[in-house]
């Protein structure tokens, strides 16, 4: 492990030295993840985007872009475009990142089952806003939206999601 990684089991996220609360997905942590089972993969993830939403956040750092009305994440295993964004209109599957909640103010993307995409192997695990504490995600490692700022600040490009199980 390295000292810049965001380490996170069940019990929370350690990172810079701090211990800070977080939400799993509702399947708990799995090596064996899948489309729809709600699991937070096990793995070394590396951070491959930070997206925000500019009528919600101040640009929280210079490489972030801003979410649009018509952005959406492509969740069909079946299209072309599984786990990758995509713009409205969009027939196939979709969630839409420009959400009526605050989940999505700030998220960051990691490279979890992309760029080549593996249809079933499930689509994006990001890091977002939580609904609030031991709320479990559908598969995403969420935090208080401070603590996410916090994170933000102090990423480096080596920064990595290293999700363990306990032991």
């Amino acid at each position: 492990m390295r000292p810049d990684d965001l380490v996170v089991t069940a019990q929370g996220c350690r990172f810079r030295g701090r211990h800070l609360p977080c939400a799993i997905g509702r399947g708990g942590i799995t090596a064996d993840k899948r489309e729809g089972d709600g699991a937070t993969p096990v793995g070394v993830h590396c951070i491959v985007g930070l997206l925000y939403r500019p009528d919600r956040v101040a640009p929280p750092t210079g490489w972030a872009m801003p979410i649009g009305p018509r952005d959406l994440w492509a969740d069909d295993p079946r299209h072309r475009d599984y786990n990758h964004m995509v713009r409205a209109p969009f027939a196939s599957g979709h969630e839409r990142l420009r959400r009526g909640d605050p989940l999505y103010d700030l998220v960051l993307v990691t490279d979890w089952n992309w760029p080549r995409a593996v249809p079933g192997r499930g689509s994006a695990i990001f890091l977002h806003v939580w609904r609030g504490p031991r709320i479990p995600t559908a598969g995403c490692v969420a935090f208080r939206r401070d603590h996410l700022l916090w994170i933000v600040a102090r990423l480096t490009p080596q920064t990595r999601l290293v999700v363990r199980t306990p032991g």
